[in-house]
């Protein structure tokens, strides 16, 4: 891992409560077709991503019986398909984090069984920050 992802992750904040830590995926700057899209297209496919990667989550995070009698929707490690727009949205060395709400959720699937290599740096960095390095 490289010094800035050592750097990063050491800054990420801990979710309290029932919040929960999401990664963003890295959008494309270009399309498939190689046509360079512009900034402001970017931005608004990454503040308005519905995807994303559970780095952390709060304490008291599908804690409850009664609100989550099936148990919690997703764990540390799983992709998640979130709200648009949802959370508390904020950067960290240009990459784009969220703090949403555990009843946020539409959707969760375990990725555990792909190999640190396979994944974007990203979320290899994820990853190991979840190690704790």
């Amino acid at each position: 891992m490289s010094e800035e992802d050592t750097k990063t992750a050491s800054q990420l904040p801990k979710p309290t409560g029932y919040k929960i830590l999401i990664a963003l995926p890295d959008v494309e700057e270009k399309t498939e077709g190689g046509i360079i899209k512009s900034t402001q297209t970017v931005q608004n496919e990454e503040v308005g991503s519905i995807v994303g990667f559970v780095l952390e989550m709060g304490p008291d995070a599908y804690a409850s019986e009664a609100r989550f009698p099936s148990g919690p929707y997703c764990k540390t490690g799983d992709w998640i398909v979130m709200r648009s727009y949802s959370g508390t949205r904020f950067k960290v060395h240009g990459k784009e984090f969220r703090l949403i709400n555990d009843t946020r959720l539409s959707v969760s699937y375990d990725h555990t069984s792909r190999s640190e290599a396979a994944m974007p740096r990203e979320h290899a960095l994820a990853v190991r920050w979840q190690q704790g390095f």
